[in-house]
């Protein structure tokens, strides 16, 4: 069989460095590393230990690096076979050198992915795991991280083998009513099976919805800066980022396509697109990007809804007003991407409001207004009617008052974020699903269940029935790889970098 060989890759990213690994993995990995190596024998050296030698250039033993080997025996290694890793210097030429010597002294290239596969066909990790593995090293921020190592760690898997055995308990007691289907006996009360049914849906459901929150953290929380032209939409965008990624402008339409970039926040990776300004207009261009704003808008976990604060008062209900539509639209045609995305309204260029005292109602007696702006009280009082109407349609909808110019309340937004961002799923408190194969696979298998209520609710007899229960089982198997072919292994192995 293929896995049988012995495989040999750089272990670590390609380019130049203090260290390179090279891992060499499979049945004859010691005595192929013997054959390039002047040292302390490595077939000799106990398990988990390093040594120091030189890897040859050639069969004349003419010197090629100086480095460590580290020697891990099977089944105690990531693969669960014979390994030996070598930590060259981290010259590109000398990892070449070294692959290629590595080759022609016995082992054969790697594959993508064929180290971790061969941890999971050595029984090291399952399906699940070994996904994982890819997840923790594209993690890039901490609830990424902290979600990768959930599965790798087998917390996911745990869940999904205690679903398994509950499904295996149902189907053997239908199996037994086959096997003495002539006596027409029932060793599985229907109301019981019913009851088992409904609460593996529940589980298989709950799990199923983290997946929005699981992708969304992985990737990044897309956060939609909306709002009309010169709101001050890029401003927000560079101060969010603390760097000029976005060109601003006093005039109206700069910004004409989607401008996108991620930042970490409370451990969180949110992916932040600043959007063109929303309005009619007869330019083409600014149409274009008008359009890609409503599908980035759609598609956001998070949108902020900008407002110019030093507008007159009849502009600025007239815009509040609008942005109850857009919201209303929203809700109405909600992706099944993301759950319901969470809106924030936010006052911005309040720096620019000369006559603060205005904003405020008649009973609020105000004379120092930096520090009623500062307690979020003059403008949401003074609109309050409007917002009231607003939070009618999105009763979730916040307020919030800012200068993005001069970074006036950034930090209070930043918090608001990271609070919207946990809204139903924290990463720091539960098991999440990242992964949409294993989202597909949880879907079918609650299908499957749907079935079995429906057979039992028609009467249907127990063949009919262990059908599905089967069927669920399968697609819960395959999640683990429990239930596994070729096809889904080279799939899923065959998306991983090559020394992995």
């Amino acid at each position: 069989m293929k896995h049988m060989d012995t495989i040999v890759a750089i272990a670590t990213p390609y380019g130049v460095g203090g260290i390179a690994v090279v891992r060499l993995s499979g049945p004859d990995a010691f005595d192929i590393a013997d054959r390039v190596w002047k040292g302390r024998c490595l077939s000799e050296a106990a398990s988990h230990t390093a040594r120091l030698g030189m890897i040859t250039a050639d069969d004349s033993g003419s010197p090629l690096d100086q480095c460590v080997a580290t020697v891990f025996r099977a089944p105690s290694s990531f693969t669960g076979e014979d390994t030996v890793e070598f930590s060259v210097h981290g010259s590109k030429w000398i990892q070449r050198q070294v692959v290629d010597r590595l080759v022609s002294s016995g082992a054969r290239p790697a594959e993508p992915g064929e180290f971790t596969r061969r941890a999971f066909l050595n029984g090291r990790m399952d399906l699940a795991q070994a996904e994982g593995v890819a997840d923790l090293i594209a993690a890039s921020s901490r609830a990424a991280h902290r979600l990768a190592m959930s599965q790798v760690t087998g917390g996911f898997s745990a869940r999904i083998d205690s679903l398994r055995e509950r499904l295996i308990d149902l189907a053997s007691l239908l199996e037994l009513e086959l096997d003495f289907s002539e006596e027409d006996v029932e060793f599985a009360d229907r109301a019981r099976l019913r009851s088992i049914a409904e609460e593996t849906i529940s589980m298989i459901d709950r799990l199923a919805a983290t997946y929005a929150s699981g992708r969304a953290f992985k990737e990044g929380v897309p956060v939609a800066i909306a709002g009309r032209p010169n709101a001050g939409k890029s401003t927000l965008l560079n101060a969010l980022l603390g760097e000029d990624k976005a060109i601003v402008s006093d005039i109206p339409g700069t910004t004409r396509d989607v401008i996108d970039d991620t930042r970490e926040i409370g451990g969180i990776l949110f992916r932040f697109y600043d959007t063109a300004g929303l309005r009619d207009t007869d330019d083409e261009v600014e149409r274009i990007g008008v359009g890609r704003a409503h599908e980035v808008i759609g598609r956001a976990a998070i949108v902020l809804w900008l407002i110019d604060a030093s507008e007159n008062k009849k502009e600025i209900v007239s815009q509040i007003e609008w942005i109850k539509g857009q919201i209303d639209a929203q809700i109405n045609s909600q992706s099944e991407i993301y759950n319901e995305a969470a809106h924030l309204i936010v006052f911005n260029k309040t720096d620019l409001v000369s006559d603060l005292d205005s904003y405020c109602h008649d009973s609020h007696d105000c004379h120092a207004c930096h520090a009623c702006l500062d307690s979020h009280a003059c403008l949401d009082a003074h609109y309050s009617e409007a917002i009231g109407q607003l939070k009618e349609v999105c009763p979730g909808v916040d307020v919030l008052q800012i200068s993005a110019k001069e970074g006036k309340n950034i930090g209070t937004l930043e918090t608001m974020l990271v609070e919207l961002a946990k809204t139903g799923h924290d990463p720091e408190a539960e098991l999440i699903i990242t992964n949409a194969r294993h989202y597909e696979e949880l879907r079918s298998g609650s299908k499957a269940m749907h079935r079995v209520l429906d057979a039992l609710d028609a009467g249907l007899s127990a063949d009919l029935i262990s059908q599905d229960v089967r069927a669920a089982l399968h697609h819960l198997g395959t999640v683990t790889g429990a239930v596994t072919t070729d096809n889904l292994l080279s799939a899923i192995f065959t998306r991983f970098c090559i020394g992995k």
